[in-house]
């Protein structure tokens, strides 16, 4: 594609959505988490992930993926952020990981690449790790330790499974403005959904997208139906479905949002004037 459109001074502000900050703000007021955040810290679980990602992960750099380094470091140049470490692991089921590079064509992953940064420059990244490890901490430390009942427990579990499905929302927005074409996005959307297949070629991407649009404009009974879903499985979701977030993305497209930024109409960093 030409080239990118750099988002000089962008804040998160500019595309981190409405529901996920309110999320967020929920989640912080539950006594526990504080307790959490700080006990995250004191057993040192920041750096046993970061060891963990060095003993069996392998870091990309200029003369180490080259392809995956020189993606990072321009969708870093875009989102106008300090470039993270990136590392390649074996992971073969499709998700935000490295795993799916042989899934994802290098447009493709620059989505995925802007999806994971939008997480990093809106500081999700603390509060993902204190969840995915919030069940065994939980256990090693003991509820009584903490201070919580069950129902603080119970209540501070289902804030961050809301918060963390929210927040991907957001980081999909991230994601198209890393990509800068929503066909891209959508492509990318629908090789999370299908995974690798040795049918790829006969996907159909507008017909991926009437079955968004038909899953969000359900009737009454099919709505029922969506409710019962999320009561029963979906409140412990970290991410919303496929089809749910790539009909999210497409309303934020519609809504004129996306398209306001890339013009250069955004909130920025102090003494920061984006370039129209």
């Amino acid at each position: 594609m030409s080239e990118r459109i750099l988002l000089t001074g962008i804040t998160p502000d500019a595309y981190v959505s409405d529901a996920d900050r309110w999320a967020l703000e929920k989640l912080k007021k539950l006594p526990l988490l504080p307790q959490l955040v700080t006990k995250f810290y004191e057993v040192g679980i920041d750096r046993w992930l970061y060891c963990y990602n060095m003993a069996s992960s392998i870091r990309c750099g200029p003369n180490q993926y080259p392809t995956l380094y020189n993606i990072l470091r321009e969708s870093c140049q875009v989102l106008d952020m300090p470039e993270p470490e990136l590392y390649v692991s074996n992971n073969p089921f499709p998700n935000a990981f490295a795993g799916m590079i042989d899934t994802m064509s290098d447009e493709e992953l620059y989505f995925i690449m802007g999806h994971e940064l939008g997480h990093i420059k809106s500081k999700h990244v603390l509060y993902f790790s204190v969840g995915s490890l919030l069940f065994p901490l939980l256990d090693l430390l003991g509820r009584r330790t903490m201070g919580a009942s069950d129902v603080a427990t119970y209540a501070l579990v289902l804030a961050f499974y809301e918060w963390s499905r929210q927040a991907e929302f957001s980081s999909d927005r991230a994601g198209l403005l890393v990509a800068q074409d929503p066909a891209i996005a959508t492509r990318a959307q629908i090789k999370l959904a299908a995974g690798p297949s040795r049918l790829a070629h006969e996907l159909n991407q507008e017909q991926f997208m009437n079955q968004a649009r038909a899953y969000q404009d359900a009737d009454a009974l099919d709505k029922l139906g969506k409710f019962v879903l999320f009561a029963t499985m979906g409140k412990t979701m970290t991410h919303p479905m496929p089809v749910h977030r790539t009909q999210e993305l497409e309303r934020w497209v519609l809504s004129g949002a996306y398209e306001k930024i890339l013009r250069g109409d955004y909130k920025v960093t102090d003494a920061v004037v984006p370039q129209s």
